[in-house]
């Protein structure tokens, strides 16, 4: 099969021919439908993350289930599916706490016999977050994989299982907002938006979008903010605070970036929660006023992809979809074809998107 294989960081992708094993215990084989372009591809990508190379990126996909290994219970060939990189084991003491995104077997889900992927030497190809999605079929684990109601279309079903998902799911799983509380959403982008609209839906009666963009902020503004910052004409802590009499309950960064997640943590009000969705690298520490912590009792926390339950959380977002309460369709900014793979991730790269979604015929 054809996969678009990452093999030197910084780089670009090179389409190759792979070859992919079949389908082994508890493992299931999709034929991709859509993926979404994502910020955490353009980071292994231009090497602001390493991984092992060589390795096909992308990980946020919708598919059709060809085949499975045995074993398989969670689904069968024909479904509609949706991949979430967060595979869990059901049975260490993280899993059984519900907390799935930190489940202590992750890795150990990932290993088998022989390689998923050769590429025509030989070599073994990488699959990120046990996916791989920028390849014409998928093999992953059954418990990286959850079934979708049809009546949901693929391409905006592959939403589901990064942006949707870590930014819902941070709403719902990391920070519980209550209904009446105020929000700050820094980072308007895929993940920001459904942010926006997890907040939305969890009733919170002030949601503040805050970018640089005015195309980002005017669709944030369309899917449940209340008031818009424009972080190039404001400065960004006095607006938030202005807008919220004195602070936010939660304040939500989504861009990854030392700056905006001190930001976040500045615009909270006494007993507020900061929530870092950005992937931050490690040589930017992060600074604040240490006293704010325990004199105002403001906390700082992080968020793997929304703390997500997704076998549960991506049924009920589809079926939030179908009812018209979940916004999926304007958060597409650009569709291409798989060969045209490149000129989206250049789209992702220059700004003023929000999804790109790679649709495969």
């Amino acid at each position: 099969m054809r996969a678009a294989v990452l093999n030197t960081a910084p780089g670009h992708v090179d389409f190759e021919e792979v070859h992919m094993d079949a389908p082994g215990p508890r493992e299931v084989l999709i034929r991709t439908a859509a993926v979404g372009l994502c910020h955490t591809d353009l980071h292994y990508i231009d090497a602001r993350w390493e991984t092992a190379l060589p390795e096909v990126l992308g990980h946020e996909a919708s598919g059709i289930v060809e085949a499975v290994g045995v074993e398989v219970t969670a689904t069968a060939p024909g479904d509609h599916v949706v991949t979430c990189m967060t595979a869990f084991c059901g049975r260490c003491r993280y899993c059984i706490d519900g907390r799935l995104t930190l489940c202590a077997n992750h890795s150990r889900l990932r290993t088998r016999p022989r390689p998923a992927l050769l590429n025509r030497h030989g070599a073994e190809v990488g699959r990120m977050g046990g996916i791989g999605a920028f390849a014409e079929k998928m093999l992953v684990h059954e418990n990286s994989v959850v079934p979708i109601d049809r009546d949901v279309p693929l391409d905006r079903a592959s939403l589901l299982g990064c942006a949707v998902i870590t930014g819902i799911g941070a709403v719902w799983h990391s920070a519980r907002v209550q209904p009446g509380a105020t929000v700050a959403v820094i980072g308007c982008g895929g993940v920001g938006l459904s942010v926006v609209q997890g907040a939305r839906l969890a009733g919170a009666t002030r949601i503040i979008a805050v970018d640089v963009d005015e195309h980002s902020l005017t669709q944030a503004h369309r899917l449940g903010a209340t008031a818009t910052v424009n972080a190039t004409a404001e400065d960004v802590v006095d607006a938030v605070r202005r807008l919220s009499s004195g602070g936010v309950d939660h304040a939500f960064e989504a861009i990854g970036r030392r700056a905006t997640v001190e930001q976040a943590f500045e615009v909270l009000a006494p007993g507020g929660v900061a929530t870092v969705l950005g992937m931050v690298p490690d040589d930017q520490p992060l600074r604040m006023a240490a006293s704010e912590l325990f004199l105002h009792e403001k906390r700082l926390q992080g968020s793997l992809l929304g703390s997500n339950q997704f076998p549960t959380d991506i049924p009920r977002l589809a079926e939030l979809y179908v009812q018209g309460r979940l916004e999926l369709d304007g958060m597409i900014s650009q569709r291409v074809g798989f060969d045209d793979l490149e000129s989206g991730l250049a789209s992702l790269r220059a700004g003023g998107v929000n999804r790109v979604v790679v649709e495969f015929t």
